[in-house]
């Protein structure tokens, strides 16, 4: 019994390591009964070894483990050099990697994918912002904010609306220790609205418990609660907050595996973790619930994409030739069917100012497709932006891609040096040149139109407008001034909407009153108030035209 004791010292000494250290030691393609028996044999090696002996017909522990030990070095060495080296290194594997992210379709306009939007459904919140609006509503309750901090916001559509939605998680063990049910909710904030931000400590009349989360302990920390509940021998990653239609909280993970001996990682399927009850369901990638936005991995995408541009042409392919790198990288947009997707450029290697073409790939799917579109990058367009009100020093936000009247438009926000919100700018993807800003999303885009349809004349003069044009009578005019310039809003006859402009536009706004017969132009729009492109009076033309003698 005495010589088995260093065996089961060894156990337990696993056991306890794998249980009550991080688990991701556990993840990939190492799985947990693998570790365990490597864990064991080192740990075995060093107090005995096993021979067999030819005489007696049995096993006998002996103390001089030299040879063994030996051996088990040079076994290990080949694992884990040897091995990856021949089923996993690019260099002998560079077709395999090419082709993980799938078919890539080639597209026709990305116009064509990314659903027009009105400007009160563009995103002005990004992560960062909602960070500092969640800790102030937080910090709004003294005995809360003492016990819990914010976690990982992560960017869903709730019932069609976009929230950033975070977990309050425990600041310590023996918090953790004082709320053993969890803690009391989560936080969520609008991405359309800044002024939308809630706690949510309850739902349909029952209190909201975050049970298992990343700083729990023990049984209760969400990737060794899931590890241990049947998910040992799987590959699991990218635990991400989301909640369903109802409010409900989860946890939701990634299933994977390895497609390219111990690397090119591919999800397979994803798995919801009830946050306050600890209920897991899987699901297959086509099976995952509607209200599930990612399955797909941001960082795989990134990868995936990385690599089929880079092996184009192989492993050797020193001159560069065609090949392809995401640009900042990737960005959550939605399409026309309602469908989140991972949108970045593409550029040339060596190519940091303009892309030659962009991606969309779908968030649940991996679906892809390649617009074939020179544009700007998401750092030029930020750039750009920034130029427009260099005398103020604001930083430009992650630019998100939109379609702003049928134009491919980088949208973003500026920023002061305190992370707020201090102006709005819009440039568009093909031209960054092009840049409009102002202090709210209508002068913002208002500015940008104008801009964007002077470049359009000088560009294409003889091109045929597609703009619609109306000939009406005014009904009601208002003006109003925004920052020094004034602005005509007027409605007219047998049209629903509010149409606006400037005296830029037309020096005949100022002096139109009710009942002037006008001719006007415009690009059609989701938008209740619509910018005009020119303006007519055409009482003013009759009374100014000279008489014929």
């Amino acid at each position: 019994m005495k010589k088995l004791f260093p065996l089961l010292l060894s156990l337990l000494i696993a056991f306890l390591f794998l249980y009550f250290g991080h688990p991701v030691l556990g993840y990939g393609f190492i799985q947990l009964p693998i570790l365990l028996i490597v864990l064991v044999f080192l740990a075995m090696l060093f107090f005995t070894r096993l021979e067999y002996s030819q005489n007696q017909k049995k096993v006998k522990f002996i103390s001089k483990p030299h040879k063994a030990f030996g051996y088990a070095l040079l076994i290990l060495f080949v694992y884990i050099t040897i091995v990856p080296l021949l089923t996993s290194a690019p260099v002998f594997h560079s077709g395999s990697y090419q082709k993980l992210i799938g078919k890539v379709e080639n597209g026709d306009k990305i116009s064509n994918h990314i659903a027009p939007i009105s400007i009160d459904e563009i995103r002005v919140v990004d992560e960062d912002l909602a960070y500092l609006l969640g800790e102030k509503i937080i910090g709004s309750q003294p005995a809360l904010g003492s016990q819990v901090e914010i976690g990982d916001f992560t960017i869903q559509k709730v019932n069609h609306d976009l929230y950033w939605v975070a977990p309050l998680l425990h600041t310590g063990f023996f918090k953790w220790m004082n709320n053993g049910e969890g803690t009391p909710g989560y936080v969520m904030v609008s991405a359309t609205n800044e002024r939308d931000v809630r706690l949510v400590q309850e739902v349909g009349g029952k209190p909201v418990k975050i049970k298992y989360q990343p700083e729990a302990f023990f049984g209760d920390q969400i990737e060794r609660y899931v590890y241990f509940h049947g998910y040992m021998t799987k590959g699991l990653t990218d635990f991400s907050f989301e909640i369903d239609d109802a409010g409900n909280p989860y946890w939701i993970v990634t299933t994977f595996t390895k497609r390219v001996g111990f690397s090119g990682d591919d999800a397979s399927g994803v798995l919801t973790v009830n946050a306050h009850t600890g209920e897991i369901k899987e699901y297959t990638i086509a099976d995952a619930p509607l209200w599930v936005d990612r399955v797909q991995p941001i960082s795989f995408i990134e990868d995936q994409l990385n690599d089929w541009g880079e092996y184009v042409h192989g492993y050797w392919n020193f001159s560069n030739a065609n090949k392809l790198q995401i640009t900042e990288g990737l960005t959550l947009v939605y399409g026309h069917d309602n469908r989140s997707y991972w949108y970045t450029g593409l550029t040339s290697v060596g190519k940091d100012e303009s892309t030659v073409g962009f991606v969309l790939t779908d968030t649940r799917t991996k679906q892809t497709t390649f617009y074939k579109q020179s544009g700007a990058t998401e750092y030029a367009a930020q750039r750009s932006a920034e130029g427009k009100v260099q005398e103020k020093g604001y930083k430009a936000s992650l630019p998100i891609p939109y379609n702003i009247n049928n134009i491919p438009t980088y949208v973003m926000t500026l920023k002061d040096d305190g992370g707020l919100v201090k102006m709005f700018a819009m440039v568009a993807i093909s031209d960054y040149t092009i840049v409009g800003v102002g202090n709210t999303m209508r002068e913002t885009l208002s500015a940008y139109k104008n801009v964007y349809n002077m470049a359009d004349n000088k560009i294409n003069p003889n091109a045929q407008s597609t703009k619609k044009s109306l000939e009406s009578v005014i009904t009601r005019i208002q003006s109003d001034v925004k920052n020094g310039n004034s602005f005509y809003y007027f409605t007219v006859r047998d049209y629903p909407n509010i149409f606006v402009g400037s005296s830029q536009i037309s020096n005949e706004l100022p002096v139109t009153k009710e009942g002037d017969s006008i001719h006007i132009t415009f690009d059609i729009d989701m938008e209740k108030v619509i910018d005009i492109s020119t303006f007519e009076n055409k009482n003013l033309t009759q009374k100014t035209e000279p008489k014929t003698p």
